[in-house]
């Protein structure tokens, strides 16, 4: 079970009671964590589980981030809620449960029977929240190196069984981003925006976080050294600053573009300001962005976002593209986004941006400090349950509607289906 499903979930349970449905490769560390939900119901598929592992292992070699391996596992996923529904719905029929909310998966293109089953009740069925698909952005390099054969085939998912079930009969749909929003927004009675990442509180110390300027900024880069990542606009927009000294740059990750960053790092010639670190705990990864002042984040494919949730915790001012996650949690408040236009112009623009930053510590320091104020109030776990929970309140008719629309709106579909077509077509 992912870290940020199990964290979500375990949330919801210090203001519910939650029972928590997990696959057996995940009942040990779910057990060990301890979290305190009502009940865990493991549900075993030992056949399809060991199969699942061993193409896990021998043909995808542990890529979660291939969409072959989403693809892939579509059937697993229908198994699963299957043998699922059949060990909970006299419980569910007898009115044990309130309502049903589905985490996992968290892309939109794996849909769930269960809202199959329940499209006559006796609970609501809720879904997200659900993220992907985000379009491969032109002009950039970086992104067209990341596309696999299966990309052109997303929008077949719409022809699966249960796929248009899953939305139509959905009592509410949380989607993690803008793009996704805009995807489901023929469903706009019924949908809602609620980042798929959180933090947890203890990122948060009692210490003040000002810091007292310095002459050399640091610079940090956290993620896989992918093409999508795109650090090496990070790189060439950094190299000015890097060059004449008034900044250094650390990058914690790894991955095939390492070589080819390096040497670019060389040819720039400030290999001497520049750390490859290679991948660490995210213990230590934490503990490093508490002395970084700016995360230099170019990922021109990023879902979730969960490290720059992590910088500005941290009281790390992030420059980020304006395109998926990113683009949707930083604001002027407290970071620079950049539009994509093509990579010379965004090279350009991150440049202007962090020479700003370098010349003008007061307002490194404002960007600081509304940063973490603006991540305590808005981006932890436990702020992430109470929107959520609103969210199942109207549902459940126990409150009102709340208005949680995405904070960039895109051009959406036209067309939204009656409130009362589920129960008359089928999935």
């Amino acid at each position: 079970m992912p870290l940020i499903a199990y964290l979500h979930a375990a949330a919801l349970a210090q203001l519910h009671d939650v029972s928590l449905v997990i696959g057996t490769p995940s009942e040990g560390s779910v057990r060990r964590a301890s979290g305190p939900f009502r009940t865990i119901e493991v549900v075993r598929m030992p056949k399809l589980e060991r199969f699942y592992e061993w193409c896990l292992r021998r043909i995808f070699r542990y890529n979660f981030a291939s969409q072959a391996l989403t693809a892939f596992g579509y059937p697993f996923s229908l198994a699963f809620e299957w043998y699922a529904w059949r060990q909970l719905r006299q419980r569910i029929s007898t009115g044990e449960f309130d309502v049903v909310l589905r985490i996992l998966p968290t892309t939109a293109v794996q849909p769930s029977p269960f809202a199959f089953f329940l499209r006559k009740g006796p609970i609501p069925f809720v879904i997200g929240p659900i993220n992907g698909g985000l379009p491969f952005v032109q002009g950039f390099r970086q992104a067209e190196n990341q596309k696999e054969w299966i990309s052109g085939l997303r929008g077949l998912y719409r022809y699966l069984p249960f796929a248009r079930s899953t939305y139509r009969c959905a009592a509410a749909i949380l989607a993690a981003s803008s793009h996704t929003y805009s995807e489901f927004a023929a469903y706009s009675h019924k949908l809602f925006f609620i980042p798929e990442n959180g933090i947890g509180r203890q990122l948060f110390t009692n210490e003040p976080c000002k810091r007292e300027p310095r002459t050399k900024l640091e610079f940090i880069f956290v993620g896989g050294l992918i093409p999508c990542k795109a650090c090496d606009l990070a790189l060439r927009a950094s190299a000015s600053l890097v060059k004449k000294d008034l900044a250094s740059f650390n990058i914690f990750g790894d991955g095939p573009e390492r070589g080819r960053l390096e040497e670019l790092a060389r040819s720039l010639g400030i290999e001497q300001n520049v750390s490859f670190h290679g991948w660490v705990s995210h213990a230590e990864v934490l503990e490093r962005l508490k002395s970084a002042d700016v995360m230099v984040f170019p990922s021109v494919r990023d879902f979730g976002a969960g490290v720059v949730f992590e910088a500005l915790a941290s009281g790390v001012v992030p420059v980020v593209a304006d395109f998926g996650g990113p683009g949707d949690i930083v604001h002027s408040d407290v970071g620079y986004k950049i539009a994509l236009t093509n990579e010379n112009d965004f090279v350009t623009q991150m440049e202007k941006v962090l020479t700003e930053l370098v010349h003008n510590p007061k307002l490194l320091e404002r960007l600081r400090q509304q940063g973490v104020a603006y991540a305590l109030e808005n981006l932890t776990w436990d702020a992430k349950a109470r929107a959520v929970t609103r969210v199942l309140n109207w549902v459940l008719q126990r409150g009102p509607k709340p208005d949680f629309t995405p904070p960039k709106i895109l051009a959406t579909k036209i067309g939204s289906p009656s409130k009362n077509q589920c129960q008359a077509q089928e999935a």
